[in-house]
């Protein structure tokens, strides 16, 4: 154990995980956002479980600078999205999960909030990026609204974390030609969709 400064602890963190991965080349498009999840989760699993369709970042980077939304599926991943920095750039981070006419609707209909919160992003008049680190039967609704032409993300950010339809949701998703990044397998979670989210704000930080 050793006394380090409060201010440098993430840069050592980020430090150790660049020594640990040793020889592993990483895509550079792609390298931050790998190493804050695993700088976030602390599982170098994520090295080989998070897919990139081609030029994810750099689509999702200019998107970001024109001031594009972040939807996102709870509360707990909007919340650790860098909302200062976002603001900066124009964005707005939603979560429509709490809403009542969400709850109410979900309830009438006995599907889940995160359908409906995905059908209430087609409302909105700015392009946005969804982020669903939590509900499988987000990315399910999300397909199916691609698929009719009701919304046109600018990125989907694939990563529940669970078991039911956990795996399907993710490879449904990866037939889109919609831009993604997703974390196949079972692993993932709203501190996950949070972290890959921050990784592509603070590269634009002013």
């Amino acid at each position: 154990m050793y006394s380090i400064k409060p201010n440098e602890i993430e840069k050592r963190s980020f430090e150790i995980i660049t020594e640990e991965l040793g020889d592993i080349n990483l895509l550079a498009e792609n390298e931050l956002v790998i190493k804050r999840v695993i700088h976030t989760s602390a599982d170098f699993d994520y090295v080989d479980n998070l897919v990139f369709s081609d030029n994810a970042c750099k689509q999702a980077l200019e998107a970001l600078k024109n001031g594009c939304d972040i939807v996102t599926d709870t509360q707990m991943a909007k919340a650790g999205i860098n909302k200062t920095i976002l603001s900066s750039l124009g964005g707005e981070a939603h979560c429509f999960m709490s809403d009542e006419d969400v709850a109410k609707e979900a309830k009438k209909r006995e599907i889940t909030r995160a359908s409906v919160s995905m059908e209430k992003a087609c409302n909105l008049k700015k392009p946005c990026i969804i982020a669903v680190g939590n509900a499988p039967t987000a990315l399910i609704k999300l397909k199916k609204l691609i698929d009719e032409n009701k919304i046109n993300p600018v990125l989907i950010i694939g990563v529940p974390v669970g078991f039911v339809n956990v795996v399907e949701s993710k490879e449904l998703i990866m037939t889109t030609n919609v831009p993604y990044i997703v974390a196949k397998g079972r692993k993932g979670g709203s501190n996950v969709a949070a972290a890959i989210c921050n990784a592509l704000i603070y590269q634009l930080k002013r």
